[in-house]
């Protein structure tokens, strides 16, 4: 076979398993009840095939996972405001924040099945990395915020895909609720003086 056929074949193949894994875990009621056989077998390719192109499911959960989210990191990285660089930190951390939120409510099975893979640790994950390293480089130009590492830990995990599940699915707290919430939440935390400071009247 040509290489450049063998290429073009590759690319389908990936597409086709992308789009059959998109839709699998759209309907599934449980993440973990998709497996690679039934991937493959609704993308038409062999398990082989699918272990070639991802290595493993969570290789395949990360490559779905990371096309879609592509359109947020393309607006984080060089889109205008408030999510684009630029924008006051201020105003910048509660849109990031918004941005993950809203990305987590529209794909819940996906980002759950994704923190729930992995070597045991969310926070290992690359995309958990990325996310902690872009917030606390904005919390660093925050006046007066001493902890920027710890603050963005403590401000991601309010979007943990675990959580989302449980208040979207079993708390049924509706979308703009919630949005409203984590926003007030990020306004306080930026708001707030360093760690340690007291009112004079306490």
């Amino acid at each position: 076979m040509p290489e450049r056929k063998a290429r073009k074949d590759a690319v389908r193949n990936r597409e086709a398993v992308l789009s059959a894994a998109d839709t699998l875990f759209a309907r599934c009621g449980r993440p973990e009840d998709v497996t690679m056989a039934d991937v493959a077998a609704a993308a038409g390719v062999g398990k082989g095939t699918l272990f070639r192109a991802f290595g493993d499911r969570a290789g395949l959960l990360r490559a779905l996972y990371e096309a879609r989210l592509e359109p947020v990191r393309e607006a984080v990285e060089a889109g205008p405001p408030p999510l684009g660089p630029g924008t006051p930190p201020q105003q910048r951390v509660p849109a990031l924040l918004d941005a993950l939120l809203c990305f987590k409510l529209d794909n819940r099975r996906l980002a759950l099945a994704l923190e729930e893979s992995g070597n045991g640790s969310p926070y290992q994950a690359e995309h958990y990395e990325r996310w902690h390293g872009l917030l606390r480089a904005v919390l660093e130009q925050v006046p007066g915020l001493t902890d920027s590492d710890f603050t963005a830990h403590a401000l991601l995990a309010a979007t943990r895909a675990d959580l989302v599940e449980h208040l979207a699915g079993q708390e049924r707290v509706p979308r703009e609720r919630a949005r409203a919430q984590l926003a007030n939440f990020a306004t306080r935390v930026l708001a707030s003086g360093p760690p340690g400071e007291v009112s004079a009247g306490d």
